[in-house]
């Protein structure tokens, strides 16, 4: 049963729980959220799984009264992105290993925030490391294997070694809906060929979970070409 939590014994003093990331990641688990299925900044908790992170209401009020400027934001879109998201990061991140993300990419940062207590990751802006965040949308996947087969040169599937894709699953109007939901900067796709945009756009009128089934089929082909 989810109890309301006492923490007065907790917190005796005033810099018993600071604003630090360290204390109030503490705080977190204290009161029973897995801290592993929610993303930290400092001034909102992301939850990725409300499954998993047990993060419930009552739990809620219990971190809001030790935390009143932090918010907890319980979006359902965000919540699936994280799902789409970690089927690939779940088979391509190593324990401990160092990655590069990049500067200013506010979703990549936050889908791999989690990570960093998974999987005890580090993240890093520059220098040396093991794996190298590729910002990959779903859409510009798709666009690219049509522009790839729109001129004669076959499938072109983007996997290059030591780089991990954590929207490759995740399609624009998704990043998108939730980017302008919480008042984030919205992004753009990159492939900006002409007739592979077209030809998604007429797909989307008539299959809108295309994207998904053209990735799965050109996987496939590939696969049994190289076999």
């Amino acid at each position: 049963m989810d109890l309301m939590f006492d923490i007065s014994g907790l917190a005796s003093d005033e810099d018993e729980f600071s604003t630090s990331k360290k204390d109030v990641l503490k705080f977190l688990k204290i009161i029973g959220v897995d801290t592993r299925f929610i993303s930290y900044t400092p001034q909102k908790i992301y939850i990725n799984s409300l499954r998993f992170s047990r993060f419930s209401r009552t739990r809620e009020q219990t971190f809001n009264k030790q935390y009143p400027e932090i918010k907890v934001v319980r979006n359902t879109l965000f919540q699936k992105i994280c799902s789409k998201s970690a089927k690939n990061l779940t088979l391509e991140i190593k324990p401990n290993s160092t990655i590069l993300v990049p500067e200013d990419n506010f979703i990549c940062e936050l889908l791999l925030e989690p990570y960093t207590r998974k999987y005890g990751v580090k993240l890093v802006y520059e220098g040396e490391y093991d794996l190298k965040v590729n910002p990959l949308i779903l859409d510009d996947k798709v666009n690219t294997i049509f522009e790839g087969i729109f001129a004669g040169e076959g499938l072109n599937l983007i996997d290059s070694e030591n780089e991990i894709y954590p929207l490759a699953n995740v399609s624009l109007d998704w990043i998108n809906s939730f980017l302008e939901m919480d008042g984030q900067e919205l992004i753009e796709g990159e492939n900006k060929d002409d007739l592979a945009i077209l030809f998604s756009e007429f797909l989307e009128d008539v299959a809108p979970q295309f994207r998904e089934n053209v990735v799965s089929a050109s996987e496939f082909i590939d696969k049994k070409n190289k076999n």
